[in-house]
């Protein structure tokens, strides 16, 4: 059978899995907050609850001292007649047993009111008392809860204000059975809504996952999907994408770097084999031996400097050397630069010009800054023709440092600039001119490496070179002009 294509992935890795839904963490946190917020809910209901039940329980002991009051007046006025009147008549005109009344003796008899009998659990002390009632028209229905107030009268016979509190144990019953419903519902959209939500950052997680996979297995041109969102996964992202910009640029740049280093390391090393082996096959002749031993030397110095180039390049490009800086005084280290070649430009006959400006310091490494500028130099004297023009340039500009080396030889095509900085990439064809194309490579990492830019421009004639630096915070020599 054939490998799956590709571009179609199992349903298994496509979509997440009811297991691997409960499974995340993602999932987990919001069944955590799920619960904290229920118990917040239950919190505010159990505070509703309390708050709403005392202020019914207020409310109907605010009525029963309301009619004990009015009750207490006929009673002072009128004596225990006028109070079984009143009682009477506010009975005649309440129905049902919203509000409850009893006048009896002193064994409890009653003499008026709508109860029955004095409830057993107030025959104590008089005060406030709960008590059961059964309503006698509806004799199969649950007892009626009841709040009252008794009190003993003159002559041994007693008082019973009080109220059905069905109302209250109704919306107690309400509140309780709301606070419920509320609680299980939250739980429930809890769950639902973090199912929800975790099923989609487990697809967004899983086509990182997948990209990943893709780049593991040797695409390095896949990169994490962006949503446009713009959220923290969008964001993580751009910065993997980033990352992944610049390692395929570091492996291509190694790619490039392993096959020019054979291809330019393949045409030495064969020409001094065969040097060594022509020589060994001819008769012997110390004088010969010398010859093509100086000559594999100068090879193997070639060689040697092919590789310390490259060793130079990549210790610029990782960084790692910055942790070595310290203040350069970049004006010596121009000028030290200028003192070795001008002696060399003029045996080629050509016009050097400098202008340095003092007080020039930057945090840096001074041997590579030196083997930048040198590498410079020495381009711009081996490529001007003889009676031209090098011209070397090192001042302060708003801040940075300008290192600008002109000349005026043949100079590089525009479309060619940014391709000439890459190594061994060389545009002399025929490669007469001794050199290996690492050269602009070198100060474009030595120029990175301390936090600058390498610009190739025009010199008309010729090619100009500036290297810009970020100056250090104590530099402050005014700008060269």
């Amino acid at each position: 059978m054939g490998q799956p294509s590709g571009d179609i992935e199992p349903v298994a890795q496509q979509r997440p899995t009811a297991r691997r839904l409960l499974a995340s963490s993602a999932f987990r946190y919001t069944l955590l907050y799920t619960l904290l917020f229920a118990l917040s809910v239950a919190g505010v209901g159990v505070y509703v609850y309390a708050a709403t039940l005392g202020v019914v329980a207020s409310q109907t002991d605010d009525t029963i001292m309301t009619e004990i009051a009015g009750l207490e007046e006929r009673y002072r006025r009128q004596g225990l007649p006028g109070l079984v009147a009143v009682v009477q008549d506010r009975i005649a005109r309440v129905t049902g047993r919203r509000n409850l009344y009893l006048v009896t003796d002193a064994g409890f008899r009653p003499l008026a009111g709508n109860l029955e009998r004095w409830p057993e659990s107030a025959q104590g002390e008089p005060g406030w008392v709960e008590f059961l009632i059964q309503d006698a028209e509806a004799t199969e229905a649950e007892p009626l809860v009841a709040r009252a107030r008794t009190f003993e009268l003159v002559g041994g016979f007693r008082l019973l204000v009080g109220r059905d509190t069905t109302e209250r144990s109704e919306v107690r019953t309400l509140i309780t059975e709301a606070a419920l419903g509320a609680l299980v519902l939250t739980v429930l959209l809890g769950v639902a809504g973090g199912a929800l939500v975790t099923r989609r950052l487990l697809n967004r997680i899983e086509s990182m996952n997948r990209g990943a996979a893709a780049i593991l297995a040797g695409d390095l041109s896949r990169r994490m999907p962006v949503s446009g969102a713009d959220d923290e996964f969008d964001r993580l992202a751009a910065e993997l994408n980033a990352m992944l910009d610049q390692i395929e640029r570091l492996v291509a740049g190694m790619r490039q770097v392993t096959d020019n280093v054979a291809h330019d390391m393949r045409g030495p090393l064969s020409r001094l084999r065969s040097r060594v082996e022509v020589t060994l096959m001819g008769e012997p002749d110390v004088a010969a031996y010398r010859t093509v031993l100086k000559q594999t030397i100068n090879e193997a110095d070639q060689l040697l400097s092919t590789f310390n180039a490259l060793l130079d390049i990549a210790q610029a490009e990782s960084g790692a050397l910055r942790q070595g800086f310290a203040t350069v005084d970049v004006s010596r280290v121009v000028a030290d630069v200028c003192e070795l070649y001008e002696p060399l430009s003029e045996d080629a006959g050509l016009t050097f010009h400098t202008e340095i400006a003092d007080g020039l310091a930057l945090p840096g490494h001074a041997q590579l800054l030196f083997q930048a500028l040198a590498n410079l130099l020495d381009n711009a004297i081996k490529y001007t023709p003889a009676g031209g023009l090098v011209r070397l340039v090192a001042r302060l500009t708003d801040g940075e440092i300008q290192i600008v080396v002109a000349d005026s030889g043949p100079g590089i095509p525009a479309a060619d600039r940014d391709r000439v900085l890459d190594r061994f990439v060389r545009l002399e064809a025929s490669r007469s001119t001794p050199g290996s194309g690492l050269g602009l490579s070198l100060v474009k990492a030595v120029a990175e490496l301390h936090h600058g830019s390498l610009v190739l421009e025009d010199n008309e004639p010729g090619l100009r070179v500036r290297v810009i630096l970020p100056a250090a915070a104590t530099a402050a020599s005014p700008e060269a002009t």
